[in-house]
């Protein structure tokens, strides 16, 4: 297995024993202190981040600057503060070197949205701007949030103003901060759901830094700055320095999710900060709040592995925020700001403890706090397709395959939020929902997205309709293989070896990344697809549908056009070996690596493992 299994507190380990032993990681010799970490002078982007006024750099100055397409390495850096990644065009990139042309770049820009929240206005607006300054389409994130590609620098301006204008941003989306809070994305107005909600939108604008440069830059207009002013800037803008993130922010980026045991739509364990809510029917009891979960790994990097969030206390409804932050400023202080592949609280936590945690949580709050409440078992809700609203209005789950709203798919949309009104939910399995919608009004919407060939929920199978993609190439500088691209090729390939077993009713999320950095979650689902080098992918498997337990990897560089063989070989022995109604996650996670290697020795002994 690959990594670390984490902590599964809401299901049990299917016979892992070690598990518990693996939660927390005491050190031989104790960490610096903060202090004593600071003494090294910064390096790298830690460097940039400290002399960045803080973020500003030479943004402006890059803006202004006609001649140049692209962005210096340092701002490259702090673009994605700004939510913005610059990136290239990789299909055309070698064959323009070889006419001695320069790369076709471009940016990415990620709005900022707590929950997933959008009213019509502004997916409208947002809409629009991807067809008129993007490559005329926009993407709805793992994240509940909204990207752009393919936007040129010299558009980037108008972009991100517009998106201003419709009461939007897209600062704190990426870089070392935290960034888009999830939440439970049904509409249900209901106390639960209106809750989840408001504390997502909470948190959200608590930890927004606190930094003018963005509204300078985006809004104002670039700003360039005399030399001779820069000094006495910098002294203003110091003091007013970050109250939480300080002058250089935190180690990495940090992810925080809201959910219920209910529905854990958002996978809340894979967060640095998951938060569980605890209702006693409609009162709040309190949060179980969980640690260092994070999916991003690197191959060949064995000191870099996913985890699972641990449970670390439990805390009463007017106590989270502050909890919260405590945990924000713990890493800011302790975590690694020499080693960017080791910045993630999870290694925080593993490298000292969890017990070591909760200590220094309880005295950057100033108080103790309780034990984690116990969970019960996680669930999932499929949002898609019409739910009651619990107000006498409605909501409808449209599935977007790969997030990607284009052409007929574009123009449906368009049409309906222009007409009907809706409101738009971001949902985390990268589909829109639409939501207080008028019970009159449902046949008219429904017979106008199918007008425009709109494929609905009832129109999929289970694993067409659990399948999430990253974008990976042509625009993921980090990209080792295809994702979106061949999203839908792959999934009828592999849902045809599941119909010849009848098991395509079955119920099996698949998920597939370009690269190891998990951006589609590939290693909490019961099949993951993870870019391995061009062409080829590691095969994981063993999750479970619920999000409380890590796949493992089972094969090392499988071909793209071999992974429906592989994963067939594991379908002839689930449908063989299944106890009762065990999940095919739960199947793999009980036979284990060394079995299902035998499996498939088996049937094909050429496999690479």
């Amino acid at each position: 297995m690959d990594g670390h299994p984490g902590t599964l507190a809401p299901s049990d380990t299917a016979g892992d024993k070690d598990a518990a032993k693996r939660q927390t990681v005491t050190p031989a010799e104790p960490a610096p202190t903060p202090a004593a970490a600071s003494i090294a002078a910064p390096a790298g982007v830690e460097a940039v981040k400290l002399a960045s006024r803080q973020l500003r750099g030479t943004i402006a100055e890059t803006l202004a600057d006609e001649a140049t397409d692209r962005f210096s390495e340092d701002d490259y850096n702090l673009l994605k503060f700004h939510g913005v990644y610059q990136q290239y065009d990789r299909d055309t990139a070698t064959p323009r070197k070889q006419q001695g042309l320069d790369k076709e770049y471009s940016v990415m820009a990620r709005t900022r949205v707590p929950g997933g929240r959008l009213t019509p206005d502004q997916y409208l607006a947002l809409d629009a701007l991807g067809e008129r300054l993007a490559n005329g389409s926009i993407r709805v994130t793992t994240r509940q949030t909204i990207q752009f590609h393919g936007v040129l620098k010299g558009h980037l301006p108008a972009l991100m103003a517009e998106i201003d204008e419709a009461l939007l941003t897209c600062f704190a989306a990426c870089g070392d901060v935290v960034r888009n809070v999830m939440a439970t994305p049904a509409p249900v107005k209901d106390v639960v759901h209106e809750t989840l909600n408001r504390v997502a939108a909470e948190i959200s604008s608590h930890f927004l830094p606190k930094t003018s440069a963005y509204h300078e830059i985006w809004v104002d207009g670039a700003k360039v700055e005399r030399p001779a002013a820069k000094k006495t800037v910098k002294k203003r803008i110091r003091k007013k320095a970050e109250p939480i993130y300080g002058d250089s922010y935190l180690p990495r980026k940090f992810k925080i999710a809201i959910a219920t045991p209910d529905d854990n739509s958002t996978d809340v364990l894979t967060n640095d900060i998951g938060i569980i809510a605890l209702f006693e029917g409609d009162r709040l009891a309190g949060y179980t709040v969980a640690v260092g979960g994070g999916l991003g790994m690197t191959h060949n990097k064995p000191k870099t592995y996913p985890r699972l969030a641990t449970p670390l206390l439990f805390v009463e409804p007017d106590g989270l925020l502050g909890v919260v932050e405590a945990i924000v400023k713990v890493q800011r202080d302790y975590g690694d700001r020499k080693d960017r592949r080791h910045a993630r609280l999870k290694y925080t936590i593993d490298d000292r403890g969890i017990d070591w945690m909760r200590a220094e949580v309880e005295k950057v709050a100033g108080r103790a706090y309780e034990d984690p409440r116990p969970l019960p078992r996680f669930r999932v809700v499929d949002h898609m397709g019409w739910h009651d609203q619990k107000d006498g209005k409605l909501y409808l789950g449209i599935p977007v395959p790969s997030g990607r709203v284009s052409g007929a798919l574009r123009d449906a949309l368009w049409d309906v939020v222009t007409r009907y009104r809706p409101t738009i939910i971001l949902a985390p399995s990268q589909d829109i929902i639409l939501g207080d919608v008028d019970p009159e009004d449902r046949d008219g919407i429904e017979a106008m997205l199918r007008d425009h060939g709109v494929t609905l929920a009832q129109d999929l199978k289970p694993l067409q309709r659990w399948s999430l993609a990253c974008p990976a190439l042509p625009t993921c500088g980090l990209a080792l293989t295809e994702a979106e691209r061949i999203r839908q090729p792959l999934v009828d390939a592999v849902l045809a070896k599941l119909a010849a077993r009848g098991l395509d009713r079955e119920t099996i999320s698949l998920r597939i990344t370009g690269c190891p950095n998990g951006c589609a979650r590939p290693y909490a689902g019961d099949i993951g697809l993870v870019g391995r080098m061009p062409g080829h992918f590691a095969l994981y498997v063993g999750g479970d549908f619920e999000g409380t337990r890590l796949n493992f990897r089972l094969l090392d560089k499988v071909a793209e056009e071999e992974v429906p063989e592989m994963l067939d070989i594991l379908f002839a022995a689930f449908v063989k070996h299944r106890q009762s109604i065990e999940s095919f996650g739960d199947f793999c996670n009980r036979w284990g690596l060394e079995r299902l290697i035998q499996e498939i020795d088996a049937a094909m002994p050429a496999v690479t493992i």
